[in-house]
Order: C-alpha cells, then structure tokens, then sequence
C-alpha cells in the first residue's frame, strides 16, 4: 500500500514537472521568435551578439542545483555529491551545446532576413526533422494517431506557404532573402537532430537520470552554447558595437536593453522547457508542442507587427489544433490499454502457480 501510494505521488510529481516545462517551452515558442524580431525591426543588427543574449542567462540555473544539493545532502549527509554528471554526460552535454549554439545562429540569421509569418513556416519542418532523427536514434515508435497528427501538423504548416512572397520586408534583396530562408531552414534540420540527441543522451546514461541531473546538463548545454556564441561575437566584434547601437536604437536606448533581457529571459524558457519536456515525455512530444503554437505565433505576429492573415493561416491553426488533438487521444487511448494490461496481469495468478492449484505438474 506504501509502495502505491509512493508510485502515485511519483506519477503525479512527474505530470506536475511535465506541465510546468510545457508552460515554459509554449511561452518560448510563442514569444522568442517575436521578441528576436523586435530587436531587428527597430534597428538591431548583430546576430552573434542576440544568440549570445538568448543563451547568457544559464547562470539561473545554478539556483536549483544548489537547493537541489542541499536537499541530497540533508538526505544523505556529508557523502552527497556535489556534481552528478560523469564525464560521459558532460562530454556528450558540451557537443550538444556547440551543436544548440550553431543552431541557434541560423535561426537568429534567418529572423533577421525574414517575417516571423515565413520563419514559422520553415520552422514547422522541425517536426518532421524530429520524426525522423528519433527514428533513426531512438527508435522513436509511431502509432496510427501520432502519424496522424505529424500528418495534420506538417500540412497545416504546408498552408502557411501560401501568399508568403507578399510578406517579404520592403527594400531586401534577394540573395538576402533567400539567404534568410536556407538559414531557417537549417535551424529547423539541425533542431530536428539536437532533440532525439538529447533523448539519446538521457537513454544512454550509465547512471540513474534524475531532475536535478537534467539540470545539470542543461546548464552545461547553455555553457558551452554561450562560449560558441561569444566566440562570434569577439571575431564579429561585436562587444564594442553595442552601445553604440544602444544610443540609435528606434525606440530609446532603456527599451533596447528591456527587448535584450526580455530575449534572454523568455529564449531561456524555451530552452528549459524544451529539453524538460524530452525529459519527461519524448523528443516528438517536444517537437510537437512546438508545431502546434505555431500557428498562434503567426496571430501575434499579425497583432505586434501588423503581418497579413490570409485565410490559410486560419486553415493552419485548425489543422495544428486537430493534430494535436490527435496525437493526446492516442496516447490517451494507449496510457487506457496499458493500464488494462497491468491490471489483467495483477488479476491473473502466473502460469506456474494455476498448474499447482490444479495439481498439475
């Protein structure tokens, strides 16, 4: 009876965990891409220099780690481990973090280039990167509804394509445009890969991994993001342009440092949340909590920044809105069938103990 009551306080910690990283991954999705957008609209320039705001704030992360630590070494005393990531998971942690800073960069470079209603177009592919990449590195299994919503999702995506041109920023050329548009595109290949890698990380940890190590790795991944992005920033050099940029900002010096932290306090939350979210769920959960408010960032994109709503965008929320749909009543349905199992298998004696009561041998 302890032990169930102990594994229900467990499940419903978990689902407590998972809905507070969907929160942080959804206020991400919805508002990072217009946030970036912002800085670029009023006069920003410098991409390395924004990548690099948009990962800066790991040192947050130290906070939890260290009441996490405290609690280990209330439990277990003295003995508690400072650090519980090996040197696997480190290793593992710093290439993913190079791997989020380039990524990070293409994105950023294509915001520069294009309107978030055709960024999130391109942006929409990662799902079907996602599906793939977990495929092949994680052995991702697909039901008939998880296909169908990965289905409903990249066409309703598909539908954002239309009338596009008509959204392109006045006076930018083409090479700049299209250079835009292949970056987004990479950004959305290379995120396609950098989630199921995460959840291979996870899988192939020698050690039991727990919240409190996720965090760890989390900050390690933002580290080493960092120092990517600061690289660039010294080559571009960028440190010595931004007061500069400061003073000729559109909307006021105090404002260009507000959109800058209001950047990297709301890009941190879709970080956290989106590798939270693969902790606690899968790689294609993560991708398709992303895919789904899509759509409602192509709305506030057209409330921030005036951008056209043609009618394919209302087609693509309702479509998002089904697949995602779609793809709870499956797991729904599959969570209902296990439960049925475990519960028939509890029910039923083993084989070996019915051939004793029957006095058979």
């Amino acid at each position: 009876m302890v032990e169930t009551m102990a594994a229900r306080q467990g499940k419903t910690l978990k689902r407590l965990f998972l809905v507070l990283n969907c929160a942080m991954l959804s206020v991400g999705t919805c508002g990072g891409p217009l946030l970036i957008r912002l800085y670029f609209v009023h006069g920003g320039a410098r991409v390395w220099f924004l990548c690099w705001v948009q990962m800066v704030g790991w040192p947050i992360l130290i906070f939890p780690l260290m009441v996490a630590y405290f609690h280990r070494r209330s439990a277990e005393g003295p003995s508690a481990r400072l650090i519980l990531m090996d040197p696997f998971l480190f290793s593992a942690s710093a290439v993913i973090g190079v791997l989020m800073g380039l990524d990070n960069y293409f994105y950023t470079y294509g915001l520069a280039r294009l309107p978030v209603s055709t960024s999130t177009l391109l942006v929409a592919t990662q799902l079907a990167f996602t599906a793939g990449f977990a495929f092949l590195l994680v052995r991702q299994q697909f039901t008939s509804y998880s296909v169908n919503s990965i289905y409903l999702l990249t066409i309703g995506a598909g539908m954002l394509a239309m009338h596009t041109s008509s959204d392109r920023p006045a006076g930018e050329s083409d090479r700049q445009y299209y250079a835009g548009f292949f970056m987004t595109l990479g950004a959305a290949a290379l995120y396609g890969f950098t989630l199921p890698l995460v959840e291979l990380t996870y899988k192939k940890a020698k050690q039991a991994v727990t919240y409190s190590l996720v965090l760890e790795i989390q900050l390690v991944i933002c580290l080493f993001a960092t120092g990517f992005c600061t690289i660039g920033m010294l080559v571009n050099k960028d440190f010595q342009a931004i007061p500069r940029e400061a003073r000729n900002y559109e909307l006021g010096e105090a404002w260009y440092y507000v959109v800058l932290v209001g950047n990297s306090i709301i890009n941190l939350c879709f970080f956290l949340g989106a590798i939270g979210v693969v902790f606690y769920a899968s790689s294609l959960f993560s991708a398709i909590i992303i895919a789904v408010l899509l759509p409602v960032t192509e709305i506030l994109a057209v409330i921030c920044f005036q951008e056209k709503f043609q009618a394919e965008k209302g087609v693509s929320l309702a479509l998002s809105l089904w697949g995602f749909a779609s793809y709870f009543y499956g797991k729904s349905k599959f969570a209902k069938k296990e439960k049925e199992a475990t519960a028939t298998a509890a029910i039923r004696p083993p084989e070996t103990e019915m051939h004793q009561q029957e006095g058979l041998p």
